[in-house]
């Protein structure tokens, strides 16, 4: 596998790059939101949790180990602020399995932005980084989110009732994937 992408990723209207310390603010602007925090593990973050969370992320641009993530910037191709991130983690080297996710402003929503990132990232998942599947999860009340996962293709293979407290409720999750051969067929 491929450890390092080549970057910035461009699409139509999208460009996902590396993070930089300069994103900062872009990113609290929307990891601060309560409504964005609602599905995720963090509570709504903080400034100072916002800078670590982007120096983290400055680093995670290549895989090759389990647990390795790829964690880049969306952004307008004609500039503008970071209005989310798309991520793939490397869960299994041997089994070639990865992990998609996504956040995004709710000021970028509804316009199809998260399926472009997304797809951007499926083909690095397939094309250069050669996964052979890539599963996605999301909690199952969120529906913009497992509809978007339908969009692109994947098919659901489990929803996980009551599995856990989460923020204080029981969890129930949806898990969605699709394999390297059914993109493929998508792509052509």
């Amino acid at each position: 596998m491929a450890p390092r992408p080549q970057y910035p990723i461009e699409t139509e209207r999208l460009r996902l790059r590396p993070f930089t310390r300069g994103d900062v603010d872009d990113v609290f602007s929307y990891r601060s939101l309560e409504e964005v925090a609602r599905y995720l593990f963090d509570p709504p973050l903080s400034r100072e949790e916002c800078a670590l969370a982007v120096q983290q992320r400055t680093t995670q641009t290549g895989v090759e180990d389990d647990g390795d993530r790829v964690i880049l910037a969306v952004e307008s191709r004609d500039g503008g602020p970071v209005i989310g991130e798309v991520s793939l983690i490397l869960r299994s080297r041997d089994a070639r399995q990865g992990e998609l996710g996504w956040i995004f402003h709710p000021q970028s929503q509804g316009r199809g932005l998260a399926f472009e990132a997304a797809q951007a990232m499926l083909s690095l998942a397939f094309g250069v980084v050669e996964l052979h599947r890539v599963f996605a999860r999301c909690d199952a009340l969120n529906e913009p989110s497992w509809r978007l996962m339908e969009r692109l293709g994947m098919r659901r293979e489990a929803h996980f009732r009551e599995h856990g407290l989460f923020k204080g409720r029981w969890d129930e999750e949806f898990i969605y994937a699709i394999l390297a051969r059914e993109w493929a067929k998508q792509v052509l």
